[in-house]
């Protein structure tokens, strides 16, 4: 249904944007961008009339973040706000006009759908345990978000399965995207501040490169892409406990966002460019949280019950209550963090048992000691570590073992039964 609702976004047709430039209001039609990945169905009809006059919606215009340009795309997805005009200024009296206004204005007033937080005084958080400060698109999440959920479940707002998506979105999507914007704001506040007083004093070129790669490597660490794939495939922890990160990920969505802004170097400056370059924002951003919001209702939240379901019948398997076998795999790890928190589970989990559809092998996985870590609670024993078959096997002391990974998170069998009993044998060693 959000795919629908997509299209919708995309039918730029009708003018989607105003834009405020020297104080007098002009208009200019958005029209479809090619290769978006989004499909040509007809829009997605909401209790609104279609016939209805369309609101319009302001945000500040100039530079922007994906704060705006996320909370843009979700409202003009409701009922309320469907397919709402753009409007793009910072023109109070432009503002005052319009029937939403978004990361600007000063004011955060829900009843008046005003949902800026840069102003003085600005506290407001998620609720139900979050305490990150919220920006626009964490404002229009927090009074929308349920609408957008319940439409794509198509299910009432009132059902179960809506509140727990709502708090999953929000905890592994908007609250990361809300830190990002965060951080992507104070490196670029610091990497212009440091350019002019540079150039106030004269430097040269040479030395002016060297100090912005400083400031850069200061603010987000000397990291990349490829360093960070690179670790994570490793296996290394971007934190120590006690020490700044090892490495950072530069490729988010607040800074790919942000880099949509029109460069210096760009021959074309007028504020119509500029509109083109906030859409691709709009888009950018909207995709991710439409491919977010789908992941979590197709993928997640079935998931989550069988592994439900498995944690009720882990005594089946052993007396401790520390081996969990998957009837069926799926991603389960988030879930059980979740689960064991959520259901009180004591002693916590050691091993996770699945099947291997590709080899028809069965899996022992040693559950981490965190989801951010790599670490295990109880690792596979270390005199099984590195060998192999016939070698491994002889020293577990149980046929058809395949192998044991030199960490010991995880180790192979050729059978359901042979899967248990290493597991069980891990947990006496």
């Amino acid at each position: 249904m959000l795919s629908s609702l997509a299209s919708a976004t995309k039918g730029f047709n009708q003018k989607l944007f105003f834009f405020s430039v020297h104080k007098n209001l002009f208009t200019r039609p958005i029209i479809a961008m090619a290769g978006t990945g989004v499909s040509s169905s007809p829009a997605y009809s909401t209790s609104s009339p279609s016939q209805a006059p369309l609101k319009r919606v302001g945000t500040h215009n100039g530079s922007f973040h994906c704060d705006e340009a996320l909370g843009c795309f979700m409202i003009r997805l409701t009922d309320k706000f469907f397919n709402a005009q753009i409007v793009r200024s910072r023109d109070p009296k432009v503002l005052d006009d319009l029937d939403a206004v978004l990361d600007v204005g000063g004011v955060y007033d829900p009843s008046n759908d005003c949902y800026d937080h840069h102003q003085k005084g600005f506290e407001e958080v998620f609720g139900h345990g979050f305490s990150t400060k919220l920006s626009s698109a964490g404002l229009v999440y927090k009074h929308f978000g349920k609408e957008l959920i319940a439409k794509e479940l198509n299910v009432d707002e009132g059902h179960p399965d809506v509140h727990r998506l709502f708090l999953a979105v929000y905890k592994n999507f908007m609250e990361v995207l809300i830190s990002e914007y965060l951080n992507f704001v104070i490196y670029t506040i610091a990497y212009r501040f440091t350019i002019l007083l540079l150039q106030s004093y004269g430097y040269s070129k040479k030395l002016l490169l060297f100090f912005m790669v400083q400031v850069f490597y200061l603010f987000s660490g000397s990291s990349s892409l490829f360093q960070a794939i690179d670790a994570i495939d490793n296996g290394i922890n971007q934190y120590d406990t006690d020490k700044p990160p090892r490495y950072v990920n530069n490729t988010n969505l607040s800074s790919r966002v942000g880099k949509l802004n029109l460069d210096w170097t760009e021959p074309d400056q007028s504020a119509e460019r500029e509109n083109e370059a906030f859409q691709q924002g709009m888009d950018l951003a909207g995709k991710e949280f439409l491919d977010t919001v789908r992941f979590y209702v197709r993928s997640w939240l079935p998931a989550r019950s069988i592994v439900v379901e498995c944690i009720a019948e882990r005594y089946d398997y052993d007396p401790s209550g520390e081996i969990m076998v998957l009837k069926r795999f799926c991603p389960w790890k988030l879930h059980l963090f979740e689960l064991e928190e959520e259901m009180k589970i004591e002693p916590l989990i050691k091993y996770v048992l699945y099947e291997d559809d590709r080899g028809k092998q069965w899996r022992v996985q040693a559950v981490a000691v965190s989801p951010d870590r790599f670490e295990s609670r109880k690792p596979l024993p270390a005199q099984w570590r590195g060998l192999r078959d016939d070698e491994l096997s002889k020293e577990a002391g149980i046929p058809g073992c395949v192998f044991v990974h030199m960490s010991g998170f995880i180790g192979g069998n050729q059978s359901y039964g042979g899967a248990l009993a290493m597991a069980r044998a891990a947990l006496k060693l």
